[in-house]
C-alpha cells in the first residue's frame, strides 16, 4: 500500500494548492492572436512571464479562432509573449491585474518572417502524456525510468496499461488490445507478442498511441482499442543520428544497445534502426492445489516451486528509404528483421501430500528449454498528395515472416516419503512454427467544402500458419514418438475490408462517422499421425463495425469540451489458441488450444469532458459477447488449461485524467480509473455470474532543474480484482530516475531504479474448479537498477531548410 499512500498524499497536496489559489485567484487576462491578414494563428504558443523577473507562470496555445486565455491569476504584473514558426516572437508591455479584473488584450499581431530558420536547440522536455481527440500519445522519453527498458516494459508504465505475468496486455481494464508498430499489426499474441517486444529496446521507440476507440481506418480487432508502437525516424536533413547503450541489473544483469542513423539529402532519404539485448531475466512460481471429496473434506495436496531462468541475445534492424519522385508524391520501402535465441533452465520442485498435509511423495524436475525466434518483413509504400491541402492517395504493401522453433527436455524423478528413487521419466520435444503474412491496403482522403472530409479504404490480408508438435519418450537414450501428444496444425485466415468515414465541423459542433465491413475466410487443418485420424474446419463470416463521434465545445474559446462516441469491434482467437496442440509445462500442468473458439465481439461507449488539455473525465461502458476466457480444470492427474467462450462480460469505468504544473520546473500527471466487470456465462460443469469492482491509479512527477539536470517519481497501484475464474490480489510499483544532459546538451547520462519497494508481482487463486482449491503466486524480479546513456550526434547542411520544406513535409506522411 506505500504506493496508493504516496499517490493519495500527493493528490491532496495539488488539490489543496489548487483550492487555495482559487479563494485569491480571480483576475483573468485574453486575447487573440492574428496575422496581417487579421486571419486567426491555429497554435500559436502564448506564455504569461512574471515581469519582474521573467519566469514563466502559465503557457498555452491559441484556438483555432486565435484566442486564448489566462484565468484564476494572482494580483502581480505580468507580460504577454507568443511565438510560432515563421513568425517574429512577440513580447508585450507589463499588464496589472492587481485589481482582479478581467482584461481582454488588443488583437496581437504577427509579422511573417522570410528568413530561413536558424538551427535551435530545444531543451524543454516533451510532456509524459498528451491528449488528443481520438487518442492519448505517450512520449517515451519523456520519463527517464524508461531508460534501459524494452517495449513491454515502456507499455506497462502507460496510463490505462497493464501487463500481467504472462505478459497479457490489457488497456483500460479490457482484455484484447490489438497491438501495432508504426501503423501495421504485429499479427502477434500472448507469449510471442511479450517476446517481440522485450526484444525491442526503448532507445528505438518515440511515441506510443493509445486508443480506446479507435476510427473506421483502422483493423476492427482488439475489442479494448488499438496500441499504435511509433519507432524513432529522424525528420532533420543531413546526416544524423542516436547512439544509447545502458546496463542493469535485476536478478541478474542485462544490457540494451541501439544505433538510429538517418541520412536526408536533396530527394533521398535513408534511415536505419539497430539495436542489441542481452534479456537475463527471473521467475518464481509458486502453486498450490488443495483436492476435496463430495463432501468438502481434504483427500491430498499438491505442491509446486519452479524456478524460471530466461537468456536471450536479441539483434534487430529497420532500414529504409524515402525517395521523392515530386515535392508532392514519395515512394519508400522499409525492411525489418529480427533474430532471436535463448535458452530456459527450470527447475521443477513439487509436493505430493495426503490428507493431513504429510508429504507422500516429491517429483524434482529439471526443464531446459532452447529457442530461436526470426522475423523478417518488407515493406512498399506510395503517398500522393493532390492540390488540395489535404487530399491524398496512399499505397501499402507489406510482407512478413515469423519463424519460431523451440526444443525442450522434461526430466522428472519420483521419490517417496523416505527420500528413495520410485521412478524416472524423460520427455523431449521440438515446436517449429511458421507465419507467413501478406497485406495490401489503399488510403483516399478529400477534404470537402466548410470544414468536411471524406475517407476511404480498402484493405486485404492472408495469413498462413503452419505449427507442429513432435514429442518423444525417451527410455535408455532410445526416442520413441508419442502420438498422443504429437500434432500438426495448419492454419490459413483471409479478410478482406473496405472503409468510409466522414467528418465536419462547426463552429462549436463537429462531428465523425464511419463505417467498417470486415469479411473474414478461415480453415484450419489438424494433420493425424499412427493413432490420430485428419480433422479440420472452416468458417466465413461478415461483420460491419460502425464509428461515432461527437464533439461538443460549452464555450466560444473551446476551453471546455463534450466528447460522445461509439464502435463495434471485433477479437479472432489467437493462432496458438486455436491449435489443438497440448503443450506440456510441466509434469502435472499442460495447455491444450481450442479449434472451436468463436471471435468475440465487443461495443464501447464513452462519454468524456474535457479541460483544455489539462483534465478530462470520461465514463466509459463496454460489452463482450461470446468473451474469451482461460479456464483451467483438473483432468485425471494433470491441471489442464485452455481457453473458451463464456456468455458475456459488461465493463464500466470512470476515468480522470489531470496534467498540472504548479511551478516552472515541476510536472504533475494523473491518470485514474474505477472499474467495475460483471461475468456472466456458461464455464463448462458450472454457471459464472460474479462481479469485481477495482481501482487503478498511474501518476508521474517530473522535476526538471537548472544545468542540465532532471529526475522523475513515477507509481502506478492496481487494487484486488477478479478476471472470470481469476481472482488476483493488488500490485503497485515505484519507479525513481535522474539525469544530466552532457556533451553541449547532445549527451545524456540517466539512472533509474525500477519497482524499488518490490511490490509489482501476481498472485490469487482459480476458483469454479469442481473439488480443487488453487492458488498461484508469481514473482518476476521486476526490481531494478538501471545507468544508460544517450548522444545525438550529425550535421545539418547549410543549402537545405530544416524540416518546412514541401518534401520533408511530404516525408510526415509516409507510413512506414
Amino acid at each position: 500500500m506505500k504506493t496508493f499512500k504516496l499517490v493519495l498524499i500527493t493528490i491532496w497536496l495539488c488539490l489543496a494548492q489548487n483550492f487555495a489559489q482559487a479563494q485569491t485567484n480571480t483576475a483573468k487576462i485574453s486575447g487573440l492572436v492574428l496575422d496581417k491578414a487579421q486571419k486567426p494563428i491555429d497554435g500559436a504558443s502564448v506564455t504569461l512571464i512574471a515581469a519582474k523577473n521573467s519566469a514563466t507562470v502559465k503557457a498555452v496555445l491559441a484556438n483555432a479562432d486565435g484566442s486564448f486565455l489566462f484565468d484564476n491569476l494572482a494580483a502581480g504584473n505580468y507580460c504577454i509573449a507568443v511565438t510560432t514558426m515563421g513568425y517574429s516572437t512577440y513580447r508585450g508591455t507589463p499588464i496589472n491585474t492587481g485589481t482582479g479584473q478581467a482584461i481582454k488584450l488588443p488583437a496581437i499581431i504577427l509579422v511573417q518572417t522570410s528568413k530561413a530558420l536558424q538551427e535551435v536547440a530545444i531543451t524543454e522536455q516533451k510532456n509524459f502524456v498528451e491528449h488528443k481527440i481520438d487518442r492519448t500519445v505517450v512520449n517515451v522519453n519523456a520519463l527517464i525510468s524508461n531508460t534501459g527498458a524494452n517495449a513491454l516494459e515502456v507499455l506497462e508504465k502507460s496510463p490505462g496499461v497493464v501487463v500481467d505475468e504472462n505478459g497479457n496486455i490489457s488497456f483500460k481494464g479490457k482484455g484484447g488490445v490489438m497491438v501495432m508498430i508504426d501503423d501495421k499489426p504485429t499479427y502477434l499474441s500472448g507469449e510471442n507478442l511479450a517476446n517481440y517486444l522485450k526484444a525491442i529496446p526503448a532507445s528505438q521507440l518515440d511515441q506510443i498511441e493509445l486508443m480506446s476507440n479507435p476510427p473506421a481506418k483502422y483493423d476492427a480487432s482488439g475489442s479494448a482499442g488499438v496500441i499504435n508502437i511509433k519507432t524513432k525516424k529522424s525528420k532533420d536533413a543531413g546526416f544524423n543520428g542516436t547512439f544509447a547503450a545502458s546496463v542493469g541489473r535485476a536478478k541478474y544483469w542485462r544490457t540494451l544497445e541501439s544505433l538510429n542513423l538517418n541520412y536526408h539529402v536533396n530527394n533521398i532519404n535513408l534511415f536505419a534502426n539497430m539495436g542489441y539485448g542481452v534479456g537475463n531475466n527471473y521467475r518464481r512460481l509458486d502453486v498450490t492445489r488443495t483436492y476435496l471429496n463430495g463432501q468438502g473434506n481434504i483427500t491430498s495436496g499438491y505442491l509446486e516451486t519452479a524456478f524460471f531462468h530466461p537468456m536471450s541475445y536479441n539483434p534487430n534492424i529497420k532500414m529504409g528509404m524515402d525517395y521523392y519522385l515530386s515535392p508532392k508524391t514519395t515512394f519508400g520501402v522499409v525492411l525489418t528483421g529480427m533474430f532471436t535465441t535463448g535458452r530456459n533452465t527450470n527447475p521443477v520442485n513439487s509436493f505430493i501430500t495426503d490428507s493431513k498435509g504429510k508429504t507422500d511423495s516429491a517429483i524434482i524436475a529439471y526443464n531446459t528449454t532452447r529457442s530461436k525466434f526470426y522475423n523478417k518483413g518488407g515493406n512498399l509504400n506510395y503517398n500522393h498528395q493532390f492540390e488540395q491541402k489535404g487530399h491524398e492517395l496512399s499505397f501499402n504493401l507489406d510482407y512478413l515472416n515469423y519463424n519460431s522453433g523451440r526444443t525442450q527436455s522434461f526430466s522428472n524423478s519420483s521419490y517417496n516419503n523416505a527420500g528413495v528413487l520410485g521412478s524416472q521419466q524423460n520427455i523431449t520435444d521440438d515446436l517449429p512454427a511458421n507465419i507467413n503474412i501478406y497485406a495490401a491496403k489503399t488510403d483516399y482522403a478529400k477534404p470537402l467544402s466548410a470544414k468536411g472530409k471524406f475517407e476511404s479504404g480498402l484493405k486485404t490480408s492472408y495469413v498462413n500458419t503452419d505449427n507442429a508438435a513432435y514429442y518423444f519418450n525417451v527410455l535408455n537414450n532410445v526416442s520413441t514418438v508419442d502420438n498422443n501428444n504429437s500434432n500438426h496444425f495448419i492454419y490459413k485466415e483471409n479478410i478482406n475490408a473496405a472503409y468510409v468515414n466522414f467528418n465536419k465541423e462547426y463552429k462549436r459542433f463537429s462531428a465523425q462517422f464511419g463505417l467498417r465491413a470486415e469479411n473474414t475466410n478461415v480453415s484450419g487443418h489438424q494433420l493425424g499421425n499412427a493413432q490420430s485420424p485428419d480433422s479440420a474446419f472452416t468458417q466465413h463470416y461478415t461483420s460491419l463495425f460502425p464509428t461515432g463521434y461527437v464533439l461538443y465545445k460549452l464555450d466560444t474559446a473551446g476551453s471546455h469540451t463534450l466528447n460522445l462516441s461509439y464502435g463495434r469491434r471485433i477479437d479472432r482467437p489467437y493462432y496458438q489458441d486455436l491449435n489443438p496442440f497440448v503443450t506440456i509445462l510441466d509434469k502435472y500442468s499442460q495447455f491444450e488450444g481450442n479449434p472451436f473458439l468463436k471471435p468475440q465481439f465487443a461495443s464501447e461507449y464513452q462519454l468524456t469532458y474535457g479541460y483544455k488539455s489539462c483534465f478530462s473525465l470520461t465514463v466509459d461502458y463496454n460489452v463482450i459477447n461470446d468473451y474469451q476466457v482461460e479456464y483451467d480444470m483438473q483432468k485425471g492427474d494433470i491441471f489442464l488449461a485452455t481457453t473458451m467462450n463464456l456468455g458475456q462480460r459488461v465493463h464500466w469505468a470512470f476515468e480522470i485524467y489531470w496534467a498540472l504544473k504548479p511551478v516552472k520546473w515541476f510536472n504533475f500527471t494523473l491518470n485514474g480509473e474505477l472499474d467495475h466487470n460483471q461475468f456472466s456465462g456458461q464455464l463448462v460443469n458450472s454457471f459464472i455470474n460474479n462481479s469485481t469492482t477495482y481501482l487503478y491509479v498511474n501518476e508521474v512527477n517530473q522535476f526538471n532543474f537548472t544545468n542540465g539536470w532532471a529526475a522523475e517519481l513515477s507509481a502506478f497501484y492496481l487494487s484486488p480484482a477478479r478476471d472470470a475464474q481469476f481472482t488476483h490480489i493488488y500490485r503497485e510499483q515505484i519507479n525513481v530516475g535522474i539525469s544530466k544532459k552532457v556533451l553541449n546538451n547532445k549527451g545524456t547520462i540517466k539512472l533509474s531504479a525500477r519497482d524499488i519497494f518490490k511490490g509489482n508481482y501476481s498472485a490469487g487463486n482459480i476458483t469454479n474448479i469442481p473439488n480443487v482449491l488453487a492458488t498461484y503466486h508469481n514473482d518476476n524480479g521486476n526490481r531494478s537498477v538501471t545507468a544508460g546513456f544517450t548522444y545525438n550526434f550529425g550535421t545539418t547542411p547549410k543549402n537545405e531548410k530544416r524540416r518546412n520544406s514541401s518534401a520533408e513535409s511530404e516525408q510526415d506522411r509516409v507510413r512506414n
